[in-house]
C-alpha cells in the first residue's frame, strides 16, 4: 500500500538538505525537507530554534551544528521521492558528492 500524496503535492517550493555529518546524531547525519516558495529562510530559522521537525529539535538539544548543504526546486512529491531513496549523504556536496549539472 502506498502512502497518500502530501497535502501540498504539486505546489512548487524548495527542497533543502541540512548536513551535520561531522557529529552524527545516532545514525542521522542529514535532514531533507521542503519549504514553500519564499519561505526557506523562515523554515531554517524554525529549525535553528529546534522547531518544525522532531529530528531538528533533538539536534538542537544535543548542541549539534548543521549547515544548509544544498537546495533545489521541487514539490512535495519530489521531496518524498528523495526521502524514499535513502542515503542522504549521496545527495550532499559537503560529504564529497558532486551534484549533476542541470542541462
Amino acid at each position: 500500500m502506498t502512502a497518500p500524496a502530501p497535502v501540498d503535492a504539486g505546489v512548487p517550493g524548495t527542497i533543502y538538505l541540512l548536513c551535520w555529518a561531522k557529529t552524527p546524531y545516532k545514525h542521522a547525519t542529514h535532514y531533507l525537507g521542503w519549504s514553500s516558495v519564499g519561505k526557506l529562510e523562515s523554515r531554517l530559522a524554525a529549525h535553528r530554534a529546534g522547531r518544525g521537525a522532531r529530528l531538528m529539535e533533538v539536534i538542537k538539544e544535543a548542541g549539534i551544528e548543521w549547515t544548509l548543504a544544498r537546495t533545489w526546486q521541487g514539490d512535495r512529491n519530489r521531496e518524498r521521492q528523495l526521502k524514499r531513496q535513502g542515503g542522504k549523504s549521496r545527495l550532499c556536496p559537503m560529504c564529497g558528492i558532486t551534484p549533476r549539472k542541470v542541462t
